[in-house]
């Protein structure tokens, strides 16, 4: 009998060891781990037979996961870049005469046909969930959003004609409750929610200094 000898470095051997799909978070990441999981109606305490509450959450997260709102929207044919209203220019506008579509352009935003009756959660626990247990600093809320691929402009001109729309991956930082619009921040090319300097962004981006 020889006594077995842990190598030293057993962590790394660890995290390298994958066995099998998974919708467990294993990279760095600015988000908390409970942002990610689904909401579901059942109870704690299951009577045999019946599904567990644990593999009910996981099956709804690899659904979710599974689902792309880009592309469920490219199927039913719909183009995201022409979801944002634009300027219109006069010279530019076809007559009836023409006999073009569309001869109106796209003028409702897209709140008119907003239904918040059957969401999982109200807009407060979605922030809620930045926060962790034992935590006083609240993360991002993970989430996509339809934004401009051109920042600077998308600021001066949100409408603008020049301007491209592409759903985009983002934190959710904050919410107003007056206006009923989320603040989001884009996320960099490793998923991370990060300031100028490199910081992440906590607690809405609201700083000691305000």
């Amino acid at each position: 009998v020889t006594t077995f000898k842990t190598p030293e470095d057993i962590g790394s051997c660890l995290e390298k060891q994958v066995i099998g799909p998974t919708t467990e978070i294993l990279i760095k990441s600015d988000f908390p781990l409970q942002a990610f999981k689904p909401k579901v109606q059942i109870p704690f305490q299951r009577l045999p037979g019946q599904c567990p509450r644990k593999i009910e959450i996981e099956r709804r997260r690899r659904l979710y996961r599974s689902l792309d709102i880009a592309q469920l929207l490219s199927d039913e044919g719909i183009d995201s870049n022409e979801l944002m209203p634009r300027h219109q220019e006069p010279d530019t506008m076809p007559s009836i005469e023409d006999k073009r579509d569309p001869i109106f352009p796209v003028y409702l935003p897209l709140k008119i046909f907003d239904n918040e009756e059957y969401d999982c959660r109200t807009p407060e626990e979605w922030i809620l969930l930045g926060l962790e247990p034992g935590s006083h600093e609240r993360k991002p809320v993970p989430g996509k959003a339809l934004l401009p691929t051109d920042d600077v402009l998308g600021h001066e001109d949100p409408k603008s004609q020049k301007l491209i729309y592409k759903w985009t991956d983002v934190g959710v930082l904050d919410y107003d409750k007056e206006t009923k619009l989320y603040l989001v921040h884009k996320t960099d090319e490793n998923g991370l929610v990060r300031d100028e300097e490199g910081r992440p962004i906590v607690n809405g981006g609201v700083t000691p200094e305000g």
